[in-house]
């Protein structure tokens, strides 16, 4: 349940259409549990964004669960981190009808309700080829969460001149993403060329000493430019769940 239902089941009840104990089961359901989850309904309606399934760990016959219980609720159901085989069986389960996957990003969206009008602008910048992957889990959340999203990839700094040829562009964003592995220098550069917040991934893109993702952690956490915030490693998500609240600040959903 979100906003707009609760906002419809008012009406029907000062209209007569629906009596006030009927509204009052209906309100008092937060939660739907499965034998393998406990599904927050009323999440959407607290926060504005339905509950998001992590894929990873999770079998195709669970995911599927999970989305249809959002679903029957009139609620889109989004999930990260979803191998393509997995992608492949829940579609097949929930029927091909408004169930998207991006093989890149690994993530499905099963979209039920309208599409959202796209608003404001948020940046996803990759600092290489290599963090592409996370860049797109940040870009295609983003995106299902009802913003509009600009790509820049590959512009990190080790050729400094290509992230300067996007700084009027990035100059109009409301938000940027900066995603990078090896030193993570790239999110400090931009903050102090831009006056918007910028969110910044690490990730676990590097050669041994990068140890996996935490030396660029490390380098985002210590950026001498005010303005970087950091989200865990590999946490496309994260970022653009963050990057969507500051981007709708104001918007009633």
């Amino acid at each position: 349940m979100d906003r707009v239902a609760v906002l419809e089941l008012l009406d029907a009840v000062r209209d007569g259409r629906t009596d006030v104990e009927a509204a009052v089961e209906r309100l008092s359901v937060a939660s739907v549990a499965l034998s393998y989850a406990t599904v927050d309904v009323h999440r959407a309606l607290r926060t504005g964004v339905p509950e998001v399934v992590y894929g990873a760990g999770k079998s195709a016959v669970q995911i599927t669960g999970i989305l249809r219980t959002l679903n029957e609720r009139g609620q889109d159901g989004l999930v990260t981190r979803i191998s393509a085989d997995k992608a492949a069986e829940v579609t097949v389960a929930l029927g091909d009808a408004g169930v998207t996957w991006s093989a890149e990003a690994q993530v499905l969206l099963s979209r039920v309700g309208p599409v959202p009008a796209l608003v404001g602008r948020i940046a996803v910048v990759s600092a290489g080829t290599s963090d592409i992957p996370v860049a797109e889990e940040a870009a295609v959340v983003a995106e299902a969460l009802g913003n509009h999203v600009l790509r820049i990839q590959d512009v990190g700094v080790a050729g400094i001149h290509r992230i300067l040829a996007q700084v009027e562009t990035l100059r109009r964003m409301r938000v940027v993403i900066a995603v990078a592995g090896m030193d993570g220098a790239l999110p400090g550069v931009l903050a102090g060329l831009v006056r918007v917040p910028v969110i910044a991934v690490p990730t676990s893109v590097g050669y041994g000493a990068s140890f996996g993702g935490i030396a660029a952690l490390l380098t985002m956490l210590n950026a001498c430019s005010p303005g970087v915030t950091v989200v865990n490693i590999d946490n496309g998500f994260g970022a653009a769940y963050q990057a969507s609240l500051i981007n709708q600040l104001g918007a009633v959903r």
